[in-house]
């Protein structure tokens, strides 16, 4: 893979990388709410640990809140970086290269996956890769 190539790649690959936080931050609120739960229950179960045990609820509280303006923010980033994506793909003219493109950088698709889906051997898949990121690649320079 060329310079160009490899750089093209990246600039793709960018919203994959962007999803893969916001799940990553989406897994941490649920694994918070759950802390924020145990602490609730905690709470009313044991007397005389009342403070230490509001402390953790409210700590717990204020990191979900924090987590979901982040994801927030993410999620605009992603739409605009799909967006983004998307113009550029669909200024190449050759249809199996932006089915191919849409379909890895896009819907996240595993290389076999998009080998059943149109219906070719990985090798060949892969040698119209390389071609489908050089015609990107000649519409962005």
């Amino acid at each position: 893979m060329n310079k160009q190539q490899t750089e093209m790649k990246e600039y793709l690959s960018q919203a994959f990388r962007i999803d893969q936080r916001i799940q990553s931050k989406m897994e941490q609120v649920a694994s918070l709410n759950d802390l924020a739960t145990r602490a609730t229950a905690t709470y009313l179960d044991m007397p005389g640990s009342e403070t230490r045990n509001l402390h953790r609820m409210e700590d717990a509280i204020l990191s979900i809140i924090e987590l979901e303006a982040e994801i927030n923010g993410d999620i605009c980033k992603l739409v605009q970086t799909k967006k983004d994506i998307v113009h550029k793909i669909k200024a190449v003219q050759n249809t199996e290269y932006q089915t191919l493109l849409e379909l890895r950088y896009l819907c996240f698709k595993s290389w076999e996956q998009i080998a059943v889906d149109m219906g070719y051997e990985l090798r060949w898949l892969y040698r119209l890769h390389h071609r489908a990121l050089d015609a990107v690649s000649e519409i962005s320079h």
